[in-house]
């Protein structure tokens, strides 16, 4: 799923190519995409685009009239510009924006149909897709340890709360943990002030990081390529590569359609956390720690 630097580079794409520009036309070719009838979508052609905002993992396009598009990638969603008088891409797209001078598509790879797109009104109806949780940069550290402390997760289930923090997920917490040499299965309600500093420290880092290396990335284009899994990320991803600050293999508990990579000795103290399907399975013979994983073989 795009993260803040992922639709943060999306979003200073859009304002480049489309604030001041017309949407003359929008075609929606999955029945699936849009969620809202209300004003119709036809309503929003001809319209002028006055801003484009960021909401979480959500991208706005505002128009004139108070009228908003809002955008959810989810897992596969991803957006593709091509400029007019060049040949959009066949791939199939779900969503087809047409302005003045090119032209915006919404893909989605795979079956399942996730992603979504609404045309609301007004800014209360916008406020209405904010999930709530605060955003971590312009935030104080005692704003981010209050949010922190307000409920009792674990770090990553923490992080990845968007009525928490915004942004955040499954790919970035991985590494803002490792940063932050922290346990992703800590509590929130056992964490000291030291680590919590460590750990407001790495969001701070980690987002910045990202965001300049993927705007870098893009070169003033608009971002294609994009993905959870970048080769220069330490340890999401990357199960049983080295880890860059000690060289142990990373380690990896799934669960659903997610999972949750870390390093054993920079974050869990060589404690192996258990995979719940995998040490069910192994019982007595699942490794308590990385040296007895080691023994293994």
């Amino acid at each position: 799923m795009p993260e803040l630097p992922d639709v943060t580079v999306y979003l200073e794409a859009l304002e480049a190519r489309i604030v001041g520009q017309r949407l003359e036309r929008v075609l929606i070719r999955s029945p699936f995409l849009l969620r809202t009838a209300e004003p119709p979508i036809e309503s929003a052609q001809g319209r002028r685009v006055n801003e484009v905002r960021r909401i979480g993992k959500r991208l706005a396009i505002g128009l004139e009239g108070d009228l908003w598009l809002v955008f959810h990638l989810m897992i596969a969603g991803r957006l593709h510009w091509f400029d007019r008088g060049t040949t959009p891409s066949k791939r199939a797209a779900l969503a087809r924006l047409e302005f003045d001078n090119g032209v915006l598509t919404l893909t989605e790879a795979g079956s399942k149909r996730r992603a979504s797109l609404h045309l609301i009104r007004g800014e209360e109806a916008l406020r209405q897709h904010d999930p709530g949780g605060i955003e971590v940069l312009p935030s104080t550290f005692e704003q981010f340890a209050a949010r922190l402390r307000s409920e009792n997760h674990t770090l990553k289930r923490a992080l990845t709360d968007p009525r928490l923090f915004s942004g955040i997920g499954n790919a970035y917490s991985d590494e803002i943990l490792h940063a932050a040499r922290l346990s992703p299965v800590m509590l929130t309600s056992r964490i000291d002030d030291a680590e919590i500093a460590r750990l407001y420290a790495a969001v701070r880092e980690q987002l910045q990081l990202w965001t300049e290396r993927l705007r870098q990335l893009a070169g003033g284009g608009f971002p294609e390529g994009v993905t959870a899994f970048r080769k220069d990320m330490a340890v999401h991803g990357r199960f049983r590569q080295p880890c860059p600050v000690c060289g142990t293999p990373v380690q990896r508990i799934r669960y659903a359609e997610n999972e949750t990579n870390y390093c054993a000795r920079c974050q869990t103290g060589g404690r192996l956390l258990a995979d719940r399907s995998l040490s069910r399975l192994l019982k007595d013979d699942w490794p308590r720690d990385i040296d007895a994983l080691d023994r293994q073989g």
